[in-house]
This record gives C-alpha cells, sequence and structure tokens, in this order.
C-alpha cells in the first residue's frame, strides 16, 4: 500500500536522525496520520512540532522499543487515535563501540534488546494489525554493517545481520499477500549515532575516538536524504533499500568478493578500517 491521505505511518527512533527526518517527509505526503515514538521525549516532541507544521495530526508516545509491553501499549494508543495503521517503519537504533573483547554480555544485551528485539516486538505486535486489515506495510531498518562484518563492531553487526534475516524471511512468508516488507541498508549517515554509541565495557578512548572519525570522515547522506530515499522505496515497495553510493558499493563489493571485501573497502577507505584491527 503506497502513501496516500488514508495512510496512518508509525515511526519508532524519531527523536532526531532519520526517525525525525522520516517524521516530517511523510508529513509533506499528506497522510492521514502519523505516530512517532521514542525514549527521547523533549526530541520527539520537537519532531512533532514540526509535523504538525506540514498540516499533520501526530501522535507521540514514550516509548522504549526493548519493552513489549510499551509496543503493545504504543499500537493501542495508535489504534485509538487514528482506527488503523497502514505503515510500520522500525527506525529506532543504538551504537556500542568495542571489539568482542571489550564488551560486556550486558553491553551487548542491551544493544540487541534495541536494534533486534525492538524491531521483532514492532513487527510482531502490529502485523496482526496489517493481517485484520488484510493490508500494511513494513520497513525494517538494518545496515550496511547488515552486509558487512566490520572489526570493532561485531554486537552492531550481528543485530544488523538479524534484523535483515528477519526481514527478508518475513517477507516471503507474506509475498501474495497485501502486506509489503523493505529493509533498508544505510550507508554512512550523518547522525549523532557514533556520537551517541555506548562505550564497550573495555573499549579504549582510542576506539571512540576512531569511531568518531570514521563516521565523519565516511558519512555522505544526511538523514532527510536518508530520509526521503526510504520513502522512495517504500512508495516503489522495494524489498530492499539501499542509502547512498557507499551502501551501493558496499554492497556489489560483497557481492563480487565474499571473502575478500573487508580488504577490498579498507584500502578504498585509506587503511580506516584496518585501524580497529
Amino acid at each position: 500500500m503506497s502513501l496516500s491521505e488514508k495512510s496512518v505511518v508509525v515511526v519508532t527512533g524519531a527523536a532526531n536522525g532519520i526517525g525525525r527526518q522520516l517524521a516530517i517527509e511523510i508529513a509533506r505526503e499528506n497522510v492521514a496520520g502519523i505516530a512517532v515514538s521514542d525514549i527521547n521525549q523533549a526530541g520527539l516532541d520537537e519532531t512533532a512540532e514540526m509535523a504538525v507544521a506540514q498540516g499533520v495530526e501526530v501522535l507521540t508516545s514514550s516509548v522504549d522499543v526493548a519493552k513489549l509491553d510499551q509496543i503493545e501499549r504504543f499500537a493501542r494508543e495508535t489504534i485509538e487515535r487514528f482506527g488503523r495503521v497502514t505503515h510500520l517503519i522500525n527506525n529506532a537504533g543504538v551504537g556500542l563501540v568495542g571489539r568482542t573483547e571489550e564488551i560486556s554480555f550486558e553491553d551487548i544485551e542491551w544493544l540487541m534488546g534495541i536494534n533486534f528485539w525492538g524491531t521483532i516486538y514492532g513487527t510482531k505486535t502490529f502485523l496482526p494489525i496489517f493481517r485484520k486489515q488484510n493490508f500494511g506495510h513494513i520497513t525494517n531498518i538494518s545496515s550496511v554493517f547488515g552486509l558487512i562484518g566490520a572489526p570493532g563492531q561485531s554486537a552492531y553487526c550481528a543485530s544488523k545481520f538479524a534484523v535483515r534475516g528477519f526481514t527478508e524471511s518475513l517477507r516471503l512468508e507474506l509475498e501474495g499477500t497485501n502486506i509489503f516488507v523493505s529493509c533498508v541498508h544505510p550507508g554512512g549517515i550523518k547522525t549523532d549515532i557514533a556520537k551517541n554509541a555506548r562505550r564497550g565495557e573495555k573499549a579504549s578512548d582510542e576506539d571512540m575516538e576512531l569511531a568518531s572519525v570514521m563516521l565523519h570522515k565516511l558519512a555522505r547522506s544526511t538523514a532527510n536524504q536518508a530520509a526521503k530515499t526510504i520513502i522512495k522505496g517504500i512508495k516503489a515497495k522495494h524489498p530492499r533499500i539501499l542509502i547512498g553510493p557507499d551502501a551501493s558499493q558496499i554492497s556489489a563489493i560483497q557481492r563480487l568478493f565474499p571473502k575478500r571485501y573487508f580488504n577490498i573497502l579498507d584500502r578504498l577507505t585509506g587503511g580506516m578500517l584496518s585501524k580497529y584491527r
């Protein structure tokens, strides 16, 4: 189902970054309503103001996507306000810096709770609604790190590979129905995810600095560009949405050179990736 004046769109992680820009750009599509959530209430309120300024009705809800009961409450609130949901975008996500030996079990559980379980909770909570309506579109945000592995990002890659696998399986399960599924793989996006990333229990100052510098140098797309690409992909019902020229390049290199992609990408980035080794 494409975006229209009858659409009601749910976006998680909407207090900043891609989530905020998605809310703003979706509001410009003259949809019936938008339901946005985040744990950052102040940022969420700012997003809502920006979307309302486009003339759309907006529901805000303080939600920790790692908690199923909060996702279920959010779904109830959305149905009570708008009577339906047509699109779900599981966007909420966090970063974690540190090599495998530097991050704790608690660090990994925290990240997986948001990046992976948040996607599972959102999908399984809203899917019955789509089934009952016999239409809907689920969009899950993975990453280029859901296509390739990278040193210093084992937990993050694990979560994004998991989102990719879950989403692709779901899409195959729903083939032939009126429920569409898309998986998004952003490349480097100019957001605060690296700055706000959790520091692994034993991660060094050097690792934290390197993560910030690497994102700053490699980020080629803005959050606004990412949002527009996602919306375009949703309208076209694309199953895989790549964001940025770097994402397209990484996807191609990984498919052509599944054993050597890291060395190739490392050379293309001037040896920056290998600094994590």
